[in-house]
């Protein structure tokens, strides 16, 4: 197999992606009914933002509840219509974020609902930007607290365009309602919020605690050899669901060599986020993958990856990366889906 660099140079919208682990498979990038763009990115000018006409929500009204929505109420606006159903306490989400959330998306003109994540259990997980979502998740979601339940109208130029998505069903004349649930967002500036673990075991690294966004400090294990086996422990133990082998998962990592502490690659201080599925990174750096399934979303994880499950003697061209180099990985989970 031939290795790649750990890292691609050149990813859009500010995502750092590990090699060879574009995620086709995750809920996250599904198309079709999912509110992710039929074509690409949108030209059109920004909505003008008004209050209604909308729906009424008329079951599921609590926050993370599966919401039952009304048909539109007569002849949907022509402009972007936005109301905070819910008003949450949390982080405001800006521009360029990555958002998590759970939504339902309907037809104004008959309320038939053509998709929903409440059914999959698994939020969708994208990032707020040009591209990424249609327009009308961008320009209505901005702004808005983590917490909030949001019931938008979208009409065809800030959606599917004139196109629509037939595989959902959707006409380029149909006007959009939907019910977002904004559960957590996330940028460069996020770290793991867990809680502290313990680090005395004198053969493997240690791992800075620190939240503030910063890279953690790997200082070398006291012992020079390497563990022969995949070392994977919690530096910081969240309280999310475990990791699935099937998912893919959002976070923030440092790489180093085994008795080095100077990073190899990193997403810290590049402004950018690392999302990769953990069936691809199998082909890639398969310790990393191990080492991720089964851990809490919230956590960080020290992962010591000997060279069978590594690079072995084939490390990427130009990475520094030598022969035979056991790695040594600090990974906060900020997100799996």
């Amino acid at each position: 197999m031939r290795r790649r660099s750990l890292l691609l140079a050149a990813v859009p919208a500010g995502l750092v992606t590990l090699a060879g682990c574009g995620d086709d498979k995750s809920e996250s990038s599904k198309a079709g009914a999912s509110p992710t763009p039929s074509g690409p990115a949108s030209s059109v000018p920004p909505p003008k933002i008004v209050d209604g006409p909308l729906p009424a929500i008329t079951a599921g009204t609590k926050f993370g509840e599966k919401p039952t929505v009304a048909k539109g109420p007569g002849d949907p606006s022509k402009d972007l219509a936005v109301k905070t159903v819910i008003t949450g306490s949390g982080r405001t989400v800006a521009e360029n974020d990555f958002i998590e959330a759970n939504y339902l998306g309907q037809i104004w003109s008959s309320a038939k609902v053509f998709d929903n994540s409440y059914d999959r259990n698994r939020p969708l997980v994208m990032q707020l930007a040009q591209g990424s979502l249609i327009d009308g998740w961008r320009y209505a979601l901005q702004g808005k607290k983590t917490g909030s339940r949001v019931l938008i109208a979208v009409p065809p130029t800030w959606g599917y365009g004139k196109s629509g998505n037939a595989q959902a069903g959707i006409k380029g004349t149909d006007t959009l309602v939907f019910v977002i649930d904004l559960i957590n967002s996330f940028n460069s500036k996020s770290s793991a919020q867990g809680k502290e673990v313990p680090q005395d075991d004198p053969a493997l690294p240690t791992v800075g605690t620190n939240t503030d966004g910063k890279a953690p400090e790997i200082k070398p294990a006291k012992q020079s050899t390497p563990p022969g086996k995949l070392a994977s422990v919690y530096v910081l133990e969240g309280d999310g669901p475990e990791v699935k082998a099937n998912q893919a998962v959002l976070c923030q990592f440092k790489g180093v060599v085994w008795g080095s502490d100077k990073p190899f690659q990193q997403t810290y201080d590049t402004g950018r986020l690392s999302q990769f599925s953990l069936e691809q990174m199998q082909q890639v750096v398969k310790g990393l993958s191990e080492g991720l399934a089964g851990k809490k979303v919230g956590s960080r994880v020290l992962i010591v990856v000997p060279p069978d499950l590594g690079y072995g003697d084939t490390p990427p061209s130009g990475s520094g990366i030598k022969k035979g180099a056991t790695l040594v990985f600090s990974v906060d989970i900020l997100a799996a889906m």
